[in-house]
């Protein structure tokens, strides 16, 4: 059995389990809201847990209410460049709180169709493998698949988002953060061009000025969620600032669910 170790684990977010367990503890406690939607995809961020964490849980919690079976994450490469996607075909993915099965058998199905590939060093991805706790903790027994994209169209990954939100039994993924490194005031400005974009289901809007990473999945996901006539719902928008108190150097967070 093949698996997709942790990375990441003790540098992006805690490699203990009762460690872990702490953060999510702490991050329920500050939300205020309760979740009463169940989301077909999400959009979440990806940077430490310490920075993003809370933006990212408050998407999350919202699988409380739900029995999807199937998460595909989709997250962009930061490490290596390459052109096209990696399907992972790892059978299962290590985490602090215990491993998460990997739908291999649907994964292969997913390459087979359209055409993708299996490169195992695309998958030492922190963007996706910071999901993947989240998911043990708020869906115990549901299986995943990575996807990890570089140079890829986002109306070819907006086709095959589409195809898998025919199934309900899959939730959407889709890995960003915002803008990176810019001041406060610069930050929220731009930051308001993705937000607006994801607000409206328009993705064309993105191309104004949004300066995500993930800019590939969020076109993608609204290509997809505007044909499937879903909603978007913005749930948490804040900079590392908040954290930091640093309003001069500065990275973009925001969760949306689609419902």
């Amino acid at each position: 059995m093949r698996r997709r170790t942790a990375a990441h684990a003790g540098t992006f977010y805690p490699a203990d389990m009762q460690e872990i367990k702490k953060y999510f503890n702490a991050f329920e406690e500050a939300q205020t809201e309760k979740p009463d939607i169940v989301p077909r995809a999400m959009i979440v961020p990806h940077a430490g847990y310490i920075y993003s964490g809370l933006t990212a849980e408050s998407a999350y919690r919202t699988l409380i209410t739900s029995d999807v079976k199937r998460a595909i994450v989709i997250g962009p490469s930061h490490r290596i460049a390459f052109r096209g996607m990696s399907v992972s075909l790892y059978d299962t993915y290590e985490t602090p709180l215990g491993n998460l099965p990997i739908d291999t058998a649907y994964a292969n199905r997913v390459l087979q169709t359209y055409h993708l590939d299996f490169e195992p060093k695309m998958h030492q991805e922190h963007s996706t493998e910071v999901q993947m706790p989240f998911l043990k903790y708020f869906a115990p027994k549901i299986q995943v698949i990575e996807m990890v994209y570089g140079d890829f169209s986002p109306h070819t990954l907006s086709k095959i988002i589409t195809d898998l939100l025919n199934d309900p039994d899959n939730l959407i993924v889709i890995s960003t953060d915002l803008s990176h490194f810019y001041t406060e005031k610069e930050a929220t400005q731009l930051d308001s061009i993705c937000l607006k974009a994801i607000e409206e289901l328009n993705p064309e809007r993105l191309h104004q000025g949004c300066q995500a990473c993930g800019k590939i999945g969020i076109e993608a996901i609204l290509i997809s969620a505007k044909a499937l006539g879903l909603q978007s719902k913005i749930l948490d928008y804040r900079t590392s600032a908040w954290v930091t108190n640093d309003k001069l150097n500065v990275v973009g967070y925001a969760s949306t669910v689609f419902y």
